[in-house]
């Protein structure tokens, strides 16, 4: 029996070790975790239960047959986050660089199938050299494998991929179908083709960090949705996330501990719209300031920056924001910001996460770029995800609601259950001067008559009390009371319910 047992330490050292003493000092030497070491940092301490140490690959050509290390590359099992259970795959580069075979895949098949099964999160731990071509078909096949489950997964438990290395090829797909990618800076990257691909076909010279680096991917593509100094940073991180998730789309997300009064008033917000108009405040100021201890989680905070997506909790729940950033753009909805927020609404209504809606937007970016572009497209988006959500939405109204943009934002016809607008709200088709300039045309010319014109719009639109009159705000609240107001129209939805009609999927405009 000793012997037996023996065997059975030795051989688990020797599926511990991945590609050996020497890779694993080559993986370190890079300032990257190895793919046991990130999985430790994850999960609670000694919660990991591995599966499939032992399993070896099945290939027989270019002599592969002599090098049939245990684990064949990745590291899967399941632990838990805080005591909340999670499924979690590990990528070794240290065993053939990473490279996904047929066994690799299966293996994260099975926990993928038992996530769904167990109605717990998928994270995934990516650091690979894509596919392993001494198998050929047999490891595409095992990418598609794992897509489909992917596909089959959203909406039903969270996924999260965190981009700790390379990620190539077809094994891009994977993370981009997940609800949320993060990356590492200078150590990660993501394209479909390498740069020696791309100066081949197109005879561009451009560097991996140039082409799928972290800052190209959160910033330019909005691929990713953060990007952390290292492994370690990354990982703490992605904890503080699964903080704010449900395990499922049966489950609410957890109720954390708050030392945080619902009903704390903030004087200073009364003073936090400027006296003009144009001014630009920063919305990231009453996002603080109505979470409980000024907690924000950030989502994509380096792209489409006009918009503001993240979580928060009142009284100990999950909520997810969305603000207009009068900071950038003046506020102005986009191609970029609406797809942004759009794929933010859309998960939280999946996973049953209330929705907290900030809105200061003067409009639709204007331009023959943006007409281009699509943004009636990109923009519908955006008001069909909201149109479509069934979660508690409450909406405030901090200063301009203009147009279309005004409609989009969560507003009462988009079946808004509560509709609040601070004094300073100004709701209209369009701003004073331009509406004017259209009503008035014939009086142009005529400087004191058409500001004369312009004020008496102002002292009729320019605030909430119109859209009031008509019942489209419920009501027009004072700035330093929102955290309590806020916090109790959130408390009185926790029953609501609300079904769409039965469909077999929508067609929202992609």
């Amino acid at each position: 029996m000793t012997d037996i047992l023996q065997e059975l330490e030795r051989r688990r050292s020797q599926a511990r070790l991945g590609g050996g003493q020497r890779r694993i000092d080559a993986q370190h030497g890079r300032g990257k975790l190895t793919a046991r070491e990130r999985i430790e940092l994850l999960v609670d301490e000694d919660s990991f239960e591995e599966f499939d140490m032992f399993v070896a690959h099945r290939s027989t050509d270019f002599g592969m047959e002599e090098d049939r290390p245990y684990g064949d590359g990745v590291v899967t099992g399941w632990g838990t986050i805080n005591g909340r259970m999670v499924y979690v795959y590990s990528q070794d580069f240290t065993v053939f660089g990473g490279s996904l075979s047929e066994t690799h895949a299966q293996k994260i098949c099975k926990i993928m199938d038992m996530a769904m099964q167990n109605g717990a999160p998928v994270i995934g731990l990516n650091d690979s050299g894509g596919a392993r071509i001494q198998e050929g078909v047999a490891s595409l096949a095992g990418y598609a494998e794992v897509f489909q489950r992917n596909v089959m997964a959203s909406g039903v438990v969270p996924q999260i991929s965190v981009i700790m290395g390379p990620c190539a090829g077809g094994a891009v797909y994977s993370p981009a179908m997940t609800d949320f990618i993060f990356m590492v800076k200078d150590t990660s990257y993501m394209f479909v083709t390498g740069p020696d691909v791309v100066k081949t076909v197109t005879n561009e010279v451009v560097t991996a960090e140039e082409l799928g680096g972290a800052s190209t991917h959160t910033k330019k593509s909005s691929v990713a949705d953060g990007a952390f100094e290292d492994d370690v940073e990354a990982l703490a991180e992605i904890r503080r996330l699964f903080d704010f998730l449900p395990l499922n789309n049966r489950e609410r997300a957890p109720t954390r501990p708050f030392f945080d009064d619902p009903a704390r008033i903030e004087p200073s917000l009364d003073t936090l719209i400027p006296d003009n108009p144009n001014q630009p405040y920063d919305m990231k100021e009453l996002i603080a300031k109505v979470a409980d201890e000024g907690d924000f989680y950030e989502i994509q905070k380096d792209f489409a920056a006009n918009i503001l997506i993240g979580f928060i909790r009142i009284e100990g729940q999950t909520v997810g924001v969305v603000a207009n950033q009068p900071m950038v753009l003046a506020g102005c909805l986009d191609i970029d910001s609406s797809r942004k927020a759009a794929r933010f609404v859309r998960f939280c209504d999946a996973f049953e996460i209330p929705i907290l809606t900030l809105v200061d937007v003067p409009g639709f970016l204007p331009g023959t770029g943006q007409e281009y572009g699509g943004v009636i497209k990109h923009g519908a988006k955006l008001l069909f995800a909201y149109g479509e959500a069934t979660v508690p939405k409450v909406t405030v109204i901090t200063r301009k609601a203009y147009g279309g943009a005004y409609d989009v934002m969560s507003s009462k016809h988009l079946r808004g259950d509560f509709n609040y607008a601070w004094p300073t709200a100004e709701i209209a088709v369009m701003g004073a001067k331009g509406a004017v300039e259209i009503l008035y045309r014939s009086e142009l010319g005529d400087t004191d008559k058409i500001a004369a014109r312009t004020k008496d719009y102002e002292d009729r639109f320019a605030n909430p009390f119109v859209a009031a009159e008509k019942g489209f705000i419920d009501e027009v609240i004072q700035p330093r009371s929102t955290r309590r107001r806020v916090a109790r129209a959130f408390a009185s939805l926790r029953g609501k319910r609300l079904t769409n009609p039965w469909k077999k999927h929508d067609n929202i405009p992609l």
